[in-house]
């Protein structure tokens, strides 16, 4: 078999493969004799039609049958004897097939690029540090508390905060217009979940209370047809209702499984959440910071076909996070430009991960794997079951693996990053983003 590769452009080969006749005519013979055993063709005994018979029917789809067959064996042997890891599938082109003569054809794909990591020192990590305080604490017990708000039909009339049911319908120019009508609809006062200025107007509304309320919609508001227009909504108020808080009782505590010990084990509990929220959030940024570094410091050609994978990967998880599925969703709906950017951005850093990974030769650290899954495991009812899940499923047991090497490779990038630390609120340090550098520049400005 002889094989020759030449570089087209940047990544992209195209091998050239002649596969000698005889390997083929062989395999056509062997198939050939096949058929002729197996065919049912009329005037001729079942497994007595002459193999010339068959070939004269049947042998140009042989032929072609063999040939694919030998295509699919021979490009992988091609790509070992000229030691060639693609990236992606081939396209097979330029195909030459004739009885008695050589196979012919060409492979074309990309090759993974040659990544040389370099410039650890020049990436800028800010690492966060915090902690959870007694004042954070109560917070978030008013949070827990507001999110299982229960509302209490009242007298009085409506304000900030309270729930409100009512009918309304609204018309532009007198006219009813389509979606502007509603029956026992329920609406929070201050929520913003309607038009600006729809909730102010409920506002020291009553129960029997009615009402023409004029708004004018946003314009950039989804309904061409009412963007920017004014319109009267007729309102009538059904009821209205305070909000109640639960009370900080075993009832309540027992909702985040604290059954005992009280108001102080409660709090011990949820110091511990926000903790774990909070490790996990340093964590992210600082993981965040040092692959944007490793992306911008470091330039390569990326494998189109890689690309392209990863896009479909995007599209499939879309779909899933919207609740379909790809048997009623055709994933190719989607454009490939809403994910080409950070379709790019993965395959690039996946590349650059896997380079220095095999140039420092680390290996998932099996105590780091533990203690991950762990960690996992401690919200759970059952840890230990958890602990055996990841265990006994080695699809599962590599998961955790590869999110382990990827800590050990920040870890590696931050002993020579410039690395700096500071010490802000556990709010800041949960929700906000990590500083780019042009914003670090203009707040030290400002200071």
């Amino acid at each position: 078999m002889q094989v020759t590769v030449e570089t087209t452009s940047g990544l992209e080969r195209k091998m050239r493969v002649v596969v000698p006749s005889d390997r083929i005519e062989v395999q056509v013979a062997q198939k050939l004799k096949q058929a002729a055993q197996q065919a049912r063709i009329k005037g001729f005994r079942p497994g007595k039609v002459p193999v010339r018979e068959i070939k004269r029917r049947f042998g140009d789809g042989i032929r072609q049958e063999v040939s694919t067959e030998v295509i699919q064996s021979t490009y992988g042997e091609a790509l070992q004897q000229q030691s060639i890891n693609p990236a992606g599938m081939p396209s097979i082109e330029e195909v030459k097939m004739e009885e008695g003569k050589d196979l012919e054809y060409t492979a074309v794909f990309e090759v993974f690029p040659e990544v040389e990591v370099a410039g650890f020192e020049e990436i800028e990590v800010e690492r966060l540090s915090s902690e959870v305080t007694q004042a954070d604490i109560d917070k978030m017990i008013e949070t827990l508390r507001e999110q299982r708000v229960e509302y209490v039909e009242t007298d009085r009339a409506g304000q900030e905060k309270d729930k409100v049911n009512l009918d309304f319908e609204g018309f532009m120019d007198d006219e009813a217009f389509e979606g502007g009508k509603a029956e026992g609809a329920d609406i929070v006062l201050g929520s913003g979940q309607m038009i600006p200025g729809f909730e102010d107007g409920l506002m020291g509304l009553k129960a029997g209370d009615e009402k023409d309320l004029e708004v004018t919609f946003p314009e950039q508001y989804q309904a061409e047809n009412l963007a920017g227009k004014t319109a009267v909504f007729k309102i009538r108020v059904n009821s209205v209702s305070e909000p109640t808080l639960p009370e900080l009782n075993d009832e309540f505590f027992k909702i985040f499984d604290v059954t005992e010990g009280g108001i102080e084990a409660f709090r011990t509990e949820v110091k511990a959440n926000m903790q774990r929220e909070l490790d996990a959030a340093v964590k992210a940024k600082v993981k965040e910071q040092v692959m944007d570094g490793l992306a911008r410091t470091n330039q390569f050609d990326l494998p189109a076909a890689l690309i392209e994978q990863e896009v479909n990967r995007m599209r499939q998880e879309a779909i899933q996070r919207f609740g379909g599925n790809t048997s009623n969703i055709d994933p190719s709906m989607l454009p490939a430009e809403m994910f080409s950017d950070q379709a790019e951005k993965r395959v690039k850093l996946g590349l650059l991960v896997s380079s220095i990974i095999d140039k420092n030769e680390i290996k998932p650290d099996d105590d780091k794997v533990k203690a991950t899954i762990d960690d996992m495991a401690s919200s759970y009812e059952d840890p230990e079951q958890v602990v055996n899940f990841y265990y006994s499923n080695e699809q599962q047991l590599s998961q955790i693996q590869g999110m382990v090497l990827e800590d050990q490779v920040v870890d590696l990038v931050l002993a020579t990053a410039r690395v700096t630390d500071k010490t802000v609120p556990y709010d800041d340090a949960v929700n906000r983003e990590p500083a780019t550098a042009d914003e670090a520049e203009e707040a030290d400005g400002e200071s």
